[in-house]
């Protein structure tokens, strides 16, 4: 068994430096993706808006295949952490080649329900046939190629489960990168490469995806001592696998149904005008540059809590909590700030029609107005997660989506218009909060209010 003689900085480090150290890298590079993200939106609008409605139409799978590998790698992360903190190595490198493994198989898995059911999820929801066309040549893509998001996910999680974030940013940094450059090139047919449209900016998604996947494999394996990754006489074990997934598919469970949210919206909002569901996916893109810095922080949180709570250290996990909240809502309210007073600005980058203005200025500042009460709830799931309680976050997911925002946003579109459908969202999430607070206490007093130092 290897033995780490230097005490990891996870159980070291002041809070506040070490969250900094831990969250810094993963927000800048989350910054990044989520500027590709709005990069990639940016140029299929120059298309047409039909070609943009395809790509926010497909949102709910890529979102779908993102909560897989994300919550898959919560399970993964949190156990890492927690056996690093209790010293338990070589379990430590069972975990990694498990979840490894597991991102191959649910790689598989995408591939082939994109390979045969993606036209299908465009003709359910509308019959146009140019918005069919794009979105189903985009959503083949990045099923097919799905195994180099799998990838990338599951060994950024293996670096943050030793504290080593910095390398996030490359990782992530590097796969945004190249689909920003690629974007334009495959999209428009430049430097003689033939127009590809709606289906290039997928194949610079994936290609992204596929280096960023392979730069995440070699920095582990050179740079990430704390754990040794060897598949020799490798052989999948039962009890890891079930670990994982009892943190994990809650996680998983918790976004996904953020996915089928998306997609019941979109219909909610079909039942209106196809811009209105160009606005919703917008406003997606939008977000992601206010939502991906809070998912960096408790990227950085969930390792310090988990290794903390395997350290039996509890005023290091009550620092990190408040800590986390107090970044997290800062961030949200500027996020509130800029799209409360800048909306038609935010639009205008994807070439918003009259019509799109008209919709869409009212929608960005009313969702806007649950920013802040997002952050405390984020923050607090990613607590639950990292004490192995998953649970906790799958019942504040159901209550916020299932329970109140398609409902209240079924209700509302039907008895006072479009308008008044975008109010859903604030009233989830003071819903959350109310569940949230309650849940955290209980969590706190249970598992952490007991331990020893």
């Amino acid at each position: 068994m290897t033995e780490i003689r230097k005490e990891n900085k996870m159980g070291t480090m002041p809070i506040p430096k070490l969250l900094i150290t831990m969250s810094l890298p993963m927000i800048i590079s989350m910054l990044v993706q989520a500027l590709y993200n709005i990069v990639d939106s940016i140029f299929v609008a120059q298309l047409n808006e039909n070609a943009l409605t395809a790509v926010s139409l497909a949102f709910p799978i890529q979102n779908l295949m993102i909560a897989v590998a994300a919550g898959t790698g919560v399970g993964i992360n949190a156990l890492l952490s927690k056996s690093l903190g209790e010293r338990k190595f070589d379990l430590a490198n069972t975990i990694a080649k498990n979840g490894i493994l597991l991102g191959i198989l649910s790689s598989i898995i995408f591939a082939i329900a994109g390979l045969f059911g993606s036209r299908l999820f465009f003709e359910i929801q509308t019959s146009d046939p140019e918005i069919i066309k794009y979105g189903t040549d985009y959503m083949l893509i990045v099923t097919i190629a799905s195994f180099g998001i799998f990838m990338q996910v599951t060994f950024e999680r293996l670096m943050q489960s030793t504290g080593k974030t910095i390398f996030n940013m490359v990782i992530q940094g590097t796969g945004a990168i190249i689909n920003i450059i690629l974007d334009p090139i495959f999209i428009f047919g430049w430097f003689g490469f033939p127009r590809m449209e709606v289906a290039g900016a997928a194949l610079a998604t994936v290609i992204g995806q596929i280096v960023a996947a392979i730069l995440g494999a070699i920095l582990n394996h050179k740079y990430n001592k704390e754990i040794h990754v060897s598949f020799r006489k490798f052989k999948p074990c039962k009890n890891t696998i079930g670990s994982i997934y009892k943190i994990g598919v809650p996680s998983i469970l918790m976004q996904s149904i953020g996915s089928l949210t998306t997609f019941g919206m979109n219909n909610i909002l079909l039942m209106f005008t196809s811009t209105a569901a160009t606005v919703f996916g917008v406003y997606f893109k939008l977000q992601s540059f206010i939502f991906m810095p809070v998912f960096g922080l408790t990227n950085g949180l969930i390792p310090i809590v988990a290794y903390n709570y395997g350290a039996r250290n509890k005023k290091r996990i009550y620092q990190a909590l408040k800590l986390g909240v107090v970044i997290a809502v800062g961030i949200m309210l500027i996020g509130m700030m800029v799209f409360q007073l800048f909306p038609e600005t935010l639009l205008g980058l994807f070439g918003a029609s009259d019509n799109m203005l008209q919709i869409g200025i009212p929608a960005l500042r009313t969702i806007s107005l649950s920013f802040t009460f997002a952050g405390f709830c984020i923050v607090s799931s990613s607590i639950f997660q990292a004490l192995g309680n998953g649970v906790y976050s799958l019942i504040m997911s159901i209550a916020r989506q299932l329970v109140v925002i398609l409902p209240v946003a079924f209700i509302f579109a039907k008895i006072f218009g479009l308008d008044m459908v975008w109010f859903a969202y604030p009233i989830a999430e003071i819903v959350s909060v109310a569940i949230c607070i309650v849940l955290l206490k209980r969590i706190l007093k249970l598992k952490v209010k007991s331990l020893d130092k």
